[in-house]
C-alpha cells in the first residue's frame, strides 16, 4: 500500500536515490536539503518503508510553486505522480494560494499531459532554460512555465 507524509532532512538519501534514478541533471544534495525548511513543503509516497517519489513545494507570497517531483523508476505508470500532483493542489487551496506555477522540461510530454490533466495551462517559455545532453539542443532545451490560478480577486 502506497502512504504519503512529509519528509525532513533525515529522508535526503533517499530523495536523492529518486532525484538521482529521475532526472538526467539532479539536483545537487546541497540544493535538496536546501529545499527542505523554511518556505519550502514537500510529501513523499512511500511503498512500505521505502520512498519512491516526493514533490517539493515553495511557497513565494500567495503564490506555490513545485519545484521538482519525481517518481522512481519502478513505481512509474501507476498513478503515483497524478496523487503527489493532487497533493500539491490541495496544500496550495488549504494555505491560500492564488497560483501555482511550475516549469518542465519541453521534451517531458507524459509530464506536460499530466499537468494539462490536472488544470496547469501554459503561460510562456523560457527559453534554454534546462542543461540538456541532447546533441540536438546544444547544451540546453525551452523549459515551459504553466500556472493554475486557484483564488480570483
Amino acid at each position: 500500500m502506497i502512504t504519503f507524509e512529509s519528509v525532513t532532512e533525515l529522508s535526503i538519501d533517499a530523495l536523492m536515490r529518486v532525484e538521482n534514478a529521475c532526472h538526467t541533471h539532479p539536483w545537487t544534495v546541497n540544493t535538496m536539503q536546501s529545499c527542505l525548511a523554511g518556505r519550502y513543503f514537500n510529501l513523499a509516497a512511500f511503498n512500505e518503508q521505502q520512498l519512491i517519489g516526493f514533490y517539493i513545494g515553495e511557497k513565494a507570497g500567495p503564490d506555490f510553486t513545485l519545484m521538482d517531483i519525481c517518481v522512481a523508476p519502478d513505481f512509474q505508470g501507476q498513478g503515483i505522480a497524478k496523487q503527489l500532483l493532487a497533493a500539491f493542489i490541495e496544500y496550495g487551496e488549504k494555505h491560500h494560494a492564488e497560483n501555482l506555477f511550475l516549469e518542465v522540461r519541453e521534451t517531458n510530454t507524459r509530464a506536460i499531459a499530466l499537468y494539462e490533466q490536472a488544470g496547469f495551462s501554459e503561460m510562456s517559455v523560457r527559453k534554454n532554460y534546462y542543461p540538456s545532453s541532447d546533441p540536438s539542443k546544444n547544451g540546453h532545451e525551452d523549459a515551459i512555465l504553466m500556472g493554475m490560478t486557484l483564488l480570483f480577486g
